[in-house]
This record gives C-alpha cells, structure tokens and sequence, in this order.
C-alpha cells in the first residue's frame, strides 16, 4: 500500500472512532470529548482518561497511547494487527474504551 491509501485507510478509522465517541455519548450517556487535530485523535473521558489513537503514514502504523500503554498496529488488508501480538485494534480499544468509561462500549473500525 502506498502512502496515500494508508493515509485514506487510517483517516477512516479516525472518522468512525470520532462518530462512535459521539454515539457513545447521545446513546450510552458516556461523558467523552473526541478531539481530532490532523491525523491525531485524542478521546478524553470523565474519569480523567485520556485515549490518543495517531497514524504514522513512515511506518504505516496507526498507535494508541492509552493508561494500560503504548500501541502499534499494522493492516494486513483486512485487519489492524497489533505487532506485539496482542488483540486487533477494534478488540483491544473496546477494551480500553470501555475500562475509560466504566461500562462496555464496542469499537468498530
């Protein structure tokens, strides 16, 4: 994949996090401010969690820096793999997501 379709791919993923943040609030009562600048995303909760997914079109990663640590994952062209082994993306954010929010909440990407 060439750079500007990783950037197309991993700006899609921002998008619907940024609308799934904004569902979580008008549907699940979830206190969170997405805030996107460029190719960062920043989810601040309530309880003082904050959630900063990032492409990083060199390395053609999407990162996420959250309390449980700091997140690389690549697409196969079907799914973002995490290079360290752990869970894809959307599996390991809902997780994340969730523990922010204190209820469980999905995350599709």
């Amino acid at each position: 994949m060439n750079e500007t379709e990783f950037l197309a791919l991993a700006a899609g993923v921002l998008d619907r996090l940024e609308s799934q943040a904004d569902d979580w609030f008008s549907v699940n009562d979830v206190d969170v401010d997405a805030n996107r600048s460029g190719n960062v995303l920043t989810l601040a909760f309530d309880s003082g969690v904050q959630v900063i997914v990032n492409s990083q079109a060199p390395m053609q990663e999407l990162w996420v820096a959250a309390p449980s640590g700091g997140f690389h994952y690549r697409h196969d062209g079907q799914v973002w793999h995490d290079t360290r082994g752990g869970p894809p993306l959307h599996e390991a954010l809902s997780q994340i997501v969730s523990a922010a929010a204190g209820q469980p909440l999905t995350v599709t990407v």
